[in-house]
């Protein structure tokens, strides 16, 4: 990695840990987790107070075609698909630092498309 990228990676973690402070999932309203990569992105459902994953989603697993964007939405809607299998409906929507366009947000909208509220 460049010194550009380290950077770059630091504030991003530097960003997601001032959000944390503030912010915590429970049993009933789990913390929606987004982590982007250059080629795909995830979103987790987390109940802090238990310290545990109630599931998980990847945009590789899923095989979308289309552009990243697309990708994205379509792993929103699958996450609040099977979040409302285990009976979930409200979560807090933790961004992970990144900035709320592109990706981050066309997943957010496809989660709240597909029923979650947040």
């Amino acid at each position: 990695m460049t010194k550009r990228a380290i950077e770059r990676e630091e504030n991003r973690r530097r960003r997601h840990k001032r959000v944390r402070k503030r912010m915590f999932g429970t049993p009933d309203k789990p913390r929606l987790v987004v982590h982007r990569s250059l080629k795909h992105i995830e979103a987790q459902l987390v109940d802090d107070f238990e310290g545990r994953t109630l599931l998980g989603v990847s945009s590789q697993a899923l095989e979308v075609e289309g552009d990243k964007t697309d990708q994205a939405r379509a792993t929103g809607r699958e996450v609040a698909e099977r979040a409302k299998e285990e009976g979930i409906t409200r979560v807090v929507f933790d961004r992970g630092g990144y900035r709320y366009h592109g990706r981050v947000k066309a997943l957010a909208e496809g989660a709240r498309e597909a029923g979650l509220e947040f």
